[in-house]
């Protein structure tokens, strides 16, 4: 670590004298950005800017980017930490982006970097590896080395305390999709085709792994590898998995020929059988692919398929076109064209036609002929077909796209299509604050390195396994998340119960002083000659039962009295049994900004000491009309039977509630047994996977010396997986008899 940290001192204190020099040979003088007055930066498509430097000692540690980063995303943050700094807070900065994570969890940190350095300062969060120990976790893949032997490549691919995590995100994040803004665009049917391999890509799948093994270049037709070229052994064999995939030519044109039942073949037949189906509406269909971009004199997927679709589905070939003819001055027509049907069929890759390609008014249909490396490249895909505006899907095709993803069977289509869906999956719920998992696994297969080789192997030799682990981990997770929902939905009934338990109570309490103090009033109350209530107001100062008087008085009060010092109320007669009483209460105002207090008068009556107190309109009388003002006690008195009313409503309402709670309290998880049951079987799975692998590597690892007698040592370790403890088969070395002290692993 510390020879690394001086390494890169001398490093940046070298940058930094090239900045020094720069500045000061500068003739020219620019305008400064803190003599600008910004006070807040929009970032519109901010993911361009995440390429962003960081420092870590894990320099060794797969996945994890470019960690020197882009000189735009460094000033970038240069500007972000000048207004920051300027505030003194982690505001001043909004990022806009519909892809803000586009393939790693990692991609979170340099967001937190930017948008959130006092509060990373405060979590003791000051750098990268600070961040990865609090959520992230180190795994071991095994690959070869330059010398044939199997060696640990350490990445970060499971992420630990994910709700934590999710939730520091979403402090400074608001995420809508479609769905939350009730937007008007088409749902995706996604198909994904198996297309068994032909025979010639099942000979080659057995030399690719051979290749894999060995590193002989000459069994996939490459020539011997130079040291160099070993060393990204499983980068090569990645990339010719895809590229046999897609079609053998792309392999070997001249090697290899066309086969009916090829990828592109069955794609082509899919196309022009939709081309037909939507005819009267003028249908129009993306296909995408990465590889395979038209070269001339070489052969090409581009080229290929147009060709096919022209020549043997008699498609005109005015209305099939690349991404790749299309300037962006001319893609304006390209729009016009698509949109009036009059270009039916596009082919393009993600890079040119993945974004801003507003052609959606007549798609009905995409294909997809390879899967791309990240789950925002999908999406981003997807978003073509799947917009805002697509009038012909919602007419006439039950507003649906529909989305065909192509995959040979026993090569990395499928795996790579599954490992981009869960990353999708998760990162969805990421956005969204719907994670119940605790761990993700993000996969072990990378744009820059290739893929793991025990996983690889596994793969193309037609084991299925670990595709069926990743379905029982999704339906174990679906399962978790469902049991977590279930748990929490009776802690919240249990507070609920506890909530309603305590308002019984106290409803049937004051229930009790309703009724006590209903019955004296009802006892007391005496009526005048015309059917009237009879105003027997008894006022402390004042004498006699003159309506007006009384009212003159209590308006008097109101306005003008004052309590004595250490006091904010004062009993001022009786009424029917009831204490009349006057108080002060202080309103807080808010006027231009500023607060400032008042003070006002309002009266209530009561029975006893700890009774309730009743009020008329808020306890202010009429003070208008003094005779109103005189049965202003009177009317606070009237509304005991109301409130009586009331409670016992309460009361009958909280009886009935309380035992459907109460039994919703202890209401058991009804999928527990299977839960249990799928978590057993994943545990056996990962167990047999492991032991496959470790087979493998055995049969790699064998040691040839035929003097040395074998005697395998079997030793039984634990290891966890997704969070469930695998017993798992660990098996070490051969021991040779002599010399005894020696042993070769």
């Amino acid at each position: 670590m510390l020879k690394g940290l001086e390494i890169r001192k001398n490093n940046l204190e070298g940058k930094l004298k090239t900045v020094l020099k720069d500045i000061e040979e500068k003739k020219d003088t620019g305008i400064n950005f803190k003599e600008m007055g910004v006070d807040h930066l929009f970032v519109d498509e901010s993911h361009k800017f995440k390429n962003l430097t960081f420092t870590t000692r894990h320099n060794r540690v797969a996945g994890l980017g470019n960690m020197a980063g882009s000189q735009k995303a460094l000033n970038m943050l240069f500007a972000v930490r000048t207004l920051q700094e300027r505030f003194n807070s982690d505001l001043c900065v909004t990022f806009l982006s519909g892809t803000p994570i586009s393939n790693s969890l990692t991609e979170m940190y340099l967001l937190f970097k930017y948008l959130r350095p006092k509060e990373m300062e405060r979590q003791h969060i000051e750098n990268f590896d600070g961040w990865a120990a609090v959520f992230a976790r180190k795994t071991t893949d095994f690959e070869f080395s330059v010398t044939n032997e199997i060696i640990a490549k350490e990445r970060f691919r499971h992420f630990i305390k994910v709700p934590e995590l999710a939730l520091f995100y979403n402090e400074v994040t608001d995420y809508k999709t479609a769905r939350h803004i009730n937007l008007d665009k088409p749902d995706l049917n996604e198909t994904l085709v198996n297309i068994p391999p032909t025979p010639e890509q099942s000979v080659f799948i057995k030399n690719l792994m051979q290749f894999a093994k060995t590193g002989n270049g000459e069994l996939i037709g490459r020539g011997r590898l130079t040291p160099e070229e070993d060393k990204g052994r499983m980068l090569i064999a990645t990339n010719y998995a895809k590229k046999m995939a897609a079609d053998m030519r792309m392999v070997d044109d001249w090697k290899y020929g066309d086969h009916p039942d090829n990828k592109i073949n069955t794609a082509a037949r899919k196309i022009a059988e939709i081309y037909n189906n939507t005819q009267p509406h003028k249908g129009t269909q993306i296909v995408f692919s990465d590889i395979g971009t038209p070269k001339p004199d070489r052969f090409n997927i581009y080229d290929t398929l147009k060709e096919k679709l022209v020549r043997d589905f008699h498609m005109p070939a005015t209305e099939v076109t690349f991404i790749h003819d299309w300037t962006d001055r001319k893609k304006p027509e390209l729009f016009r064209k698509m949109n009036r049907g009059e270009i039916r069929i596009l082919l393009g890759s993600t890079e040119k036609a993945g974004t801003g390609l507003n052609v959606q008014e007549r798609v009905v249909a995409m294909h997809h002929l390879d899967i791309p490396w990240k789950p925002s490249e999908l999406e981003q895909r997807n978003g073509r077909g799947a917009r805002q505006g697509n009038r012909i899907a919602k007419e006439h095709y039950g507003n649906q796209v529909q989305n065909y993803v192509y995959a040979v069977e026993q090569s990395l289509d499928n795996y790579k299509f599954n490992l981009l869906k869960n990353k999708q999956t998760f990162i969805s719920q990421m956005k969204n604050s719907e994670l119940n998992v605790r761990t993700i696994d993000e996969g072990a297969v990378d744009e820059k390195s290739g893929m793991n080789f025990s996983e690889y192997i596994a793969i193309l030799s037609g084991d299925t396994s670990l595709l069926e682990k990743s379905k029982l981990e999704k339906k174990v997770a679906v399962m978790e998340s469902l049991k977590h929902s279930h748990f929490r939905e009776l802690t919240r009934n249990k507070h609920q119960l506890e909530k309603l338990q305590n308002d019984y109570t106290s409803t049937e309490k004051t229930l009790g002083k309703l009724s006590a103090d209903a019955a004296v009033y009802k006892d007391r109350l005496q009526m005048t000659k015309e059917g009237a209530k009879a105003n027997l107001i008894q006022l402390d100062g004042t004498a006699g039962r003159d309506s007006e008087a009384i009212g003159k008085h209590i308006i008097q009060l109101y306005q003008n009295w004052k309590p004595q010092t250490g006091q904010h109320e004062e009993k001022i007669g009786h009424l029917y049994g009831f204490q009349l009483y006057i108080r002060r209460q202080q309103d807080t105002y808010e006027e231009n900004g500023l607060f400032e207090y008042r003070y006002s008068n309002s009266f209530y009556a009561k029975r006893q000491a700890e009774g309730i107190k009743y009020t008329y309109n808020k306890g202010v009388p009429n003070t208008d009309n003094p005779k109103l003002a005189a049965r202003h006690f009177l009317n606070a008195l009237d509304r005991v039977e109301h409130l009586k009313e009331r409670y016992e409503r309460n009361l009958s309402d909280l009886k009935t509630e309380l035992p459907m709670i109460e039994k919703l309290t202890t209401k058991p998880f009804t999928k527990e047994s299977e839960l249990r049951e799928l978590k057993t079987e994943l545990a056996n799975l990962e167990r047999q996977i492991a032991i496959k692998i470790q087979e493998n590597q055995l049969k790699q690892h064998q040691p040839n010396e035929p003097d040395e007698k074998q005697t395998p040592v079997i030793k039984l370790g634990e290891h966890q997986t997704n969070g469930h403890s695998v017993k798992e088969t660990v098996v070490a070395a051969s021991v040779s008899e002599r010399p005894r002290s020696r042993v070769r692993l």
